[in-house]
């Protein structure tokens, strides 16, 4: 009986003792949630808008399509060209969009949640001998750009001062490849990461594409006089047997 006695009070000792031990090292004996801080919050994609004093500041408003979250949104931009300028220079319409996209979005749009995946230094340019009118040629070939800044060019030039009238764009790159027609879609600007769907831009015929004209030499001859029916004369008749 003492025996028993004594094990029970060691088997309390040794409880007492865990328990002191586990407030000593700081664990909480209850299951309370720990707060490891603020979940990660969702980007706004609200484009800030300009005022009518940047605008007039700058020259013009135009909209540029920024890469946000998963896709693209369009975003409203002040550059200092004329409006007049954007509507009737095309190509500088065209330098001053893609300049636009090239630029590191500002705080406002950054804390929005937005940002550009064009850069470097492109340039653009205009058609050339067998190119579509509308072509627009980049410094560098549209295949070796990544995809959402080529999604970011075809949208942001498509319905503004710089596409073909229809709503497609013509891009070419500076070598003598042929132009490609991309075209800006609901499906392009919701997953900017797949390639755009691309169609080979009809070529102008140039003078050397023009058809061949048949020279002399080569055309049907023409019968001359000695190839004519010759008409028998007397000497030709059969003779008369008496």
């Amino acid at each position: 009986m003492a025996a028993r006695v004594r094990r029970g009070a060691g088997l309390v000792g040794a409880a007492l003792a865990v328990v002191a031990a586990t407030a000593g090292c700081g664990i909480r004996t209850t299951q309370v949630p720990v707060d490891a801080g603020a979940a990660p919050s969702r980007v706004s994609c609200d484009a800030p808008a300009k005022s009518a004093g940047d605008r007039s500041q700058a020259g013009s408003t135009v909209r540029v399509y920024l890469v946000c979250g998963a896709g693209l949104v369009s975003v409203p931009r002040a550059v200092a060209v004329p409006e007049e300028t954007m509507a009737a220079d095309r190509m500088r319409a065209a330098q001053a969009l893609l300049d636009e996209l090239q630029r590191e979005p500002s705080d406002e749009e950054e804390r929005a949640g937005f940002s550009t995946d064009v850069r470097g230094s492109l340039t653009v340019s205009g058609p050339r001998a067998g190119d579509p009118p509308g072509t627009l040629r980049l410094s560098r070939p549209p295949a070796d750009l990544p995809t959402h800044a080529l999604a970011q060019i075809v949208c942001t030039y498509s319905g503004s001062a710089a596409d073909d009238g229809v709503g497609s764009v013509e891009l070419g790159g500076p070598s003598e490849d042929p132009p490609g027609r991309y075209r800006c879609t609901a499906a392009l600007k919701a997953r900017p990461e797949a390639v755009p769907t691309v169609t080979d831009a009809p070529r102008t015929p140039t003078v050397t594409d023009a058809p061949r004209t048949p020279t002399v030499t080569g055309g049907p001859r023409t019968p001359s006089v000695t190839d004519a029916a010759r008409t028998p004369t007397v000497a030709d008749a059969p003779p008369t047997t008496g």
